[in-house]
C-alpha cells in the first residue's frame, strides 16, 4: 500500500492505493465519486474524463500514483452551471452516461478558448464517443455555453 494525496475538486484526500489502482477506481470506490462513468477501460470512449492539472485525460488510463499532488476535477467539481444548463437547453443529454465526460471535454476547451468554433469544438470532443445523440446536440451545447460564458 502506498499513501497518496490528491486535490480533487479543490478537496484534498488523503487515500491509501495499491500500485496497481487506477485514478477512476480510487474516485468511484474510495471517494464514491460515482458521476465519473467507466465504459472501455482502454481509453477509447472518453466516459471517464477528468481534467488533470488543466488536461482532459482519461482516468481509466492514469495510475492513481501518477495523480499525487495534481489538481483534478471531476464532473461533481465543474462549478460552469452554464454548460450544465447548456446541455440542457439543446436537448444534449439523452442516455447521459458519455454527459460527464462530454462536459468536461466542453469545459476544457472553453478554459482554453473562449471562442470555439463548432470545428474546434468537435475536435476537442473527439475521443469522447456517444451512442445516442450523433453528437450534433453536444457541439451546439458547448457553443451555446462559449456564447453564455462570453456574454457574462
Amino acid at each position: 500500500m502506498k499513501n497518496i494525496n490528491l486535490n480533487i475538486n479543490e478537496t484534498i484526500y488523503n487515500v491509501d492505493i495499491k500500485e496497481d489502482d487506477r485514478l477512476i477506481d480510487v474516485l468511484r470506490d474510495n471517494l464514491k465519486l460515482t458521476g465519473t462513468k467507466e465504459g472501455c477501460g482502454e481509453g477509447e470512449c472518453g466516459a471517464c474524463s477528468v481534467i488533470m492539472d488543466e488536461e482532459l485525460v482519461n482516468s481509466c488510463l492514469v495510475l492513481a500514483f501518477q495523480a499525487d499532488g495534481k489538481k483534478i476535477t471531476t464532473i461533481e467539481g465543474v462549478k460552469d452551471e452554464y454548460i450544465k444548463q447548456a446541455f440542457i437547453d439543446v436537448g444534449a443529454v439523452q442516455c447521459g452516461f458519455c454527459t460527464p465526460g462530454m462536459i468536461l471535454s466542453g469545459k476544457s476547451i472553453l478554459d482554453k478558448n473562449v471562442s470555439p468554433s463548432k470545428e474546434e469544438i468537435r475536435d476537442a470532443i473527439s475521443g469522447n464517443l456517444c451512442r445516442c445523440t450523433g453528437y450534433n446536440k453536444i457541439v451546439d451545447a458547448i457553443y451555446l455555453a462559449s456564447t453564455v460564458r462570453r456574454d457574462k
